[in-house]
């Protein structure tokens, strides 16, 4: 059987993280995008917020912008996975994914985890569907 090849899109938010490993931080495939686990990584480099509703804000922010390059946005999402390192931020960080996607309501799963950096308390990877208008 000969396959087709697709064509594949990479986007990149500029982080040391995905030149280090290898990967981008979103591909879009078709019309299918694909973000990467998404960490509170802010712009200067410095310390993410301390708290897990601000860190799912800045992990949300990285997501939508780059589902914004890839021609998408929020809207477009069909499922999310969220990382926690403790179970008590569940509620936090569901908060943070309420208020991004109430009209949305992408199919969703939460695993509490061990995250790379000890001061990520929150990692955020997202599915989205591209619509064709």
């Amino acid at each position: 059987m000969i396959l087709g090849t697709v064509e594949r899109r990479r986007i990149s938010s500029g982080s040391e993280w995905e030149r280090r490993g290898g990967y981008s931080r979103a591909l879009v495939v078709g019309d299918r995008v694909f973000v990467s686990g998404t960490a509170p990584i802010m712009p200067d480099g410095g310390d993410p917020p301390p708290d897990p509703y601000a860190q799912a804000k800045r992990c949300l922010e990285i997501v939508e912008a780059a589902l914004k390059e890839a021609g998408g946005g929020l809207e477009d999402v069909v499922r999310t996975r969220l990382f926690v390192t403790d179970a008590s931020y569940t509620t936090d960080v569901l908060r943070a994914l309420g208020e991004a996607f109430a009209d949305v309501r992408p199919a969703t799963t939460g695993v509490v985890v061990g995250l790379l950096d000890p001061r990520w308390l929150v990692e955020i990877e997202v599915d989205a569907v591209l619509s064709r208008e």
